[in-house]
């Protein structure tokens, strides 16, 4: 697009430029014609004082001398008794001619042209002056004005080509970024937008596709935070489900019901996370105090419902943890789903929020069973009560994106504690790391 802008621009400059060139340098030609015509007519008319006073052959000859074109013998000088003096180069008809019709006028001869001027003396009597215009005198400095037309011209349409050149390349470049966003866009950055630039069309298209990129993201936003929110919904009934089916006895009905249940839990918690994973255009960071907050009160209805009694410690103020809200509260409704789902009714949990040196630890405890295999619960698909593992591999890996970690261990109630430890800068020194690892290995229930 850009070369066949700078293409049509130079043909239509070009034939502009020829238009104007080719007469004016016609124009110039006959100027300087014209202007050595002249010069031979001021000369020959420069003769008509010493003719009017004597036409005595010796002072004609120095009368013509002292002429630029006598001294290049260049002029002639037809006196009325048939003699002339200098070099003619017309012939005698044309000189007749001229004398008859005491007129003056240029007559073509070899090498150039002559011009002859009647000079009219006393007693009736005709004198005439011939001066030769060769033709190199015709053109004197008509190809230098040549050259600088087309010089000119030359300018003229490179200059319009790099005018034109700039003008397409910032058409292209608008273009182009429009074209860069929208493959950006198709290929999933839902964050892509244009500066609209360019010719008002391409700005018109740039903020209908700026306005397009916020429709899609908010239809996909909806979309995701719709997936996820009736998966919370199921959490309650299908936890209160999966209660009833352990209490329904050991018979093959009652495993088969079991089996389902737990393969539903294991659909339901995958679709949490890929539904709320945070996309490209989500905040890298969330306010853990307030997610705990709200997340606790989702849970508190069912927790009420199984009279189940809990606590939220420490999640006051604002706390910044680098990691997307989805993520984190996806991450804290699967350990606290776990104490639901393998502790019985009524069993008491706490979750608390703890900060120190830049790290901060979000602590689930529950005054259940405990957890008999601590090393094997944490991976996925391992673990002593016969759970998928789903939810403390979603707690890890989203402690391990922050550059923690993930630790289990026998809660201060009886039960299990689970812990998340969150960095809240992206690469913690080794020394506080030493000192983490030397607070963990301090005897379970200290909190």
């Amino acid at each position: 697009m850009r070369s066949s802008l700078a293409l049509v621009f130079l043909a239509v400059t070009s034939m502009v430029a020829l238009a104007f060139l080719i007469p004016l340098g016609l124009v110039v030609r006959e100027m300087a014609r014209d202007q050595a015509i002249t010069d031979a007519e001021r000369q020959a008319v420069a003769l008509a004082p010493v003719l009017s006073t004597t036409t005595d052959r010796g002072l004609v000859g120095k009368a013509v001398a002292s002429t630029p074109a006598g001294q290049d013998g260049r002029l002639a000088v037809y006196l009325p008794g048939g003699g002339v003096v200098g070099a003619p180069r017309v012939d005698a008809h044309a000189v007749r001619l001229a004398i008859s019709e005491v007129r003056a006028s240029t007559v073509p001869v070899r090498g150039g042209t002559a011009f002859v001027q009647p000079i009219a003396l006393d007693g009736g009597r005709t004198a005439l002056a011939e001066v030769f215009v060769p033709e190199e005198l015709q053109s004197r400095g008509v190809l230098r004005a040549w050259l600088v037309l087309a010089a000119v011209g030359l300018f003229l349409v490179a200059g319009s080509v790099l005018i034109a050149d700039r003008l397409a390349a910032r058409v292209v470049r608008a273009s182009r970024r429009l074209a860069d966003a929208s493959s950006a866009l198709g290929a999933g950055d839902l964050t892509v937008r244009v500066h609209p630039s360019g010719p008002p069309e391409l700005e018109e298209a740039g903020r209908a596709f700026n306005t397009m990129a916020d429709r899609v993201r908010q239809l996909l936003t909806a979309e995701r935070e719709m997936a996820a929110d009736l998966s919370h919904r199921l959490r309650t009934p299908l936890t209160a489900l999966r209660l009833n089916a352990e209490a329904l006895g050991d018979d093959p009905a009652a495993e088969q019901t079991r089996e389902a249940v737990e393969r539903l839990e294991s659909e339901v918690d995958a679709v949490i996370t890929s539904a709320r994973r945070a996309d490209p255009g989500e905040e890298s960071e969330c306010d853990a105090a307030e997610l705990l907050r709200e997340r606790l009160e989702f849970w508190s209805a069912l927790a009420e419902d199984q009279q189940r009694p809990w606590r939220l410690r420490g999640a006051t103020g604002s706390v910044q943890v680098p990691v997307p809200r989805a993520e984190l509260a996806a991450a804290v409704d699967s350990v606290v789903g776990n104490v639901f789902r393998h502790t019985p009714e009524g069993t008491e949990f706490v979750v608390s929020l703890q900060r120190s040196e830049g790290v901060v630890s979000v602590v689930v405890e529950d005054a259940g069973p405990g957890v008999a295999e601590l090393a094997e619960a944490v991976q996925r698909g391992r673990s002593s009560a016969g759970s998928t593992g789903l939810g403390l591999d979603i707690a890890r890996r989203v402690a391990e994106s922050t550059g923690g970690r993930i630790g289990l261990d026998r809660s201060s109630l009886g039960g299990a504690r689970v812990c998340m430890w969150l960095w809240q800068r992206p690469a913690a020194p080794k020394r506080s790391r030493r000192r983490h690892r030397r607070r963990t290995r301090k005897p379970a229930g200290v909190g």
